[in-house]
């Protein structure tokens, strides 16, 4: 038989047990102020002050606006965000699509290979290989982690496989070292499609670099941001070279030529912005990570609520989304919808995340395309449909609840009100059943 909830009992574990993992009291992060009502977390976002505002008009007056002006902040905020995330290299893109699409060309990835991808993702990570006119597949989910399943991928590749790209999805990172392992022993490259994830860590080393190269967004929910942006992060000198001749018409190093390329630049405003939002990343992190942990331990008291683990090995989460499945067997059979418009109704802030995008109209369009149809043919696009069910992740989707990274910026008191609304829920679960 489970312990009885009461607050006091249940918020004085989980303060012990907080202490113990290096939680601190009451953290908030200065850069921000409490929301009226201390109970919902709703911090706003993107948070900025003079800091921002100076530096934009740094660029402004300087007449520099661009890569090419001869403008320093552009490459002030690369050299200070690769030594951030400890990469020997640094490019800045116009978005995370676009660094994903950088790196991609500069591998020369075109009609005729395959690209492995996970199908709990944002559709960017399709668009970039369809964009190269590759064929995407989809390796289905571990539902504990919410990752790609790394046993499944190399059933996956073919003699036509050129690439994994794994995704961090969440800001939490995948299980690269299981990953890097497949890829070597089929002598395939891999590219982390890191874009939620500036500052996770796995062995206390920043994602991004241990596969061929990483890619960052800092479009406007990202932890870093400024509006759109995004970076490409190696440590391989001759990579580096082709993903900024890729980037930059014309080029401008000695990377290999293919004869393709691209304009993704970022602009020296966007880069002032970033290089101030930056200061205060590791702040914001470190309430991330304190009411990340706060959370997890409550909900360790909420039957049918499961809080996404973290892979072996990892030793951050960038936190830039909270993940749980939702069992609704555990709250009387409340659908999963009923649960998130109660916690609506709370002030909860709360989403069902992503539906199955390997089901979805517009990865199915790409059977009907007929550019793909003469690259691959009719025959085996219609099986490719076939073939892209992922089963674990159906499942996932249906069960998913997202918190977002603005939330655990929040007070330890909001923290408190989102597991008490949600044990509320439980409680009146049977009630809210024969409501209908």
């Amino acid at each position: 038989m489970s312990t009885p909830f009461t607050r006091r009992g249940f918020f004085g574990t989980a303060a012990a047990a907080g202490a113990m993992t290096g939680l601190v009291g009451e953290s908030m992060p200065t850069a921000a102020a409490r929301p009226a009502d201390a109970k919902k977390a709703n911090v706003a976002w993107p948070i900025w002050d003079k800091g921002e505002e100076e530096s934009l008009l740094a660029v402004l007056n300087s007449g520099k606006w661009g890569r090419t002006s001869g403008g320093k902040h552009l490459l002030d905020f690369e050299a200070a965000f690769s030594e951030r995330m400890k990469a020997k290299h640094c490019i800045a893109t116009s978005s995370g699509t676009t660094a994903l699409m950088t790196t991609l060309g500069a591998l020369n990835i075109g009609p005729g290979e395959q690209v492995i991808m996970p199908p709990y993702t944002f559709v960017a990570t399709f668009n970039v290989i369809t964009n190269s006119f590759a064929l995407p597949v989809f390796v289905d989910t571990d539902p504990a982690t919410f990752q790609i399943d790394p046993k499944k991928i190399a059933a996956a590749i073919t003699d036509d496989t050129r690439l994994l790209l794994p995704v961090h999805i969440g800001g939490s990172p995948a299980d690269m070292e299981a990953i890097n392992s497949v890829a070597k022993q089929h002598g395939v490259k891999v590219i982390e499609d890191a874009c939620q994830a500036p500052l996770a860590e796995l062995h206390g080393k920043p994602v991004g670099t241990s596969g061929l190269a990483g890619c960052i967004s800092f479009q406007a929910s990202k932890n870093l941001t400024s509006g759109e942006g995004g970076a490409v992060l190696t440590n391989d000198d001759a990579f580096a070279d082709q993903c900024f001749d890729f980037h930059m018409p014309g080029g401008r190093r000695k990377g290999a030529d293919f004869g393709r390329g691209a304009n993704y630049r970022l602009t020296q405003f966007q880069a002032a912005l970033l290089s101030v939002q930056l200061v205060r990343l590791e702040q914001h992190a470190k309430t991330r990570d304190e009411n990340a942990a706060y959370l997890t331990e409550m909900f360790k008291q909420i039957p049918g609520i499961t809080p996404a683990s973290l892979v072996p090995g990892c030793t951050r989460s960038a936190w830039h989304l909270y993940m749980m499945r939702y069992d609704q067997t555990q709250f009387a059979g409340l659908t999963r919808s009923r649960f998130l418009k109660e916690l609506s109704k709370a002030g909860v802030r709360c989403s069902g995340g992503y539906s199955a995008l390997n089901n979805s109209p517009h990865v199915k369009a790409l059977a009907e395309n007929p550019h793909y149809q003469r690259i691959y043919g009719a025959d085996t696009m219609a099986k490719w449909v076939e073939a892209n069910q992922c089963p674990v992740n159906d499942k996932l989707c249906a069960e998913a609840i997202w918190f977002s990274q603005t939330q655990l910026l929040g007070s330890r008191a909001e923290m408190e009100h989102i597991v008490e609304a949600i044990d509320g829920i439980r409680k009146r679960a049977g009630d809210l059943v024969k409501i209908g």
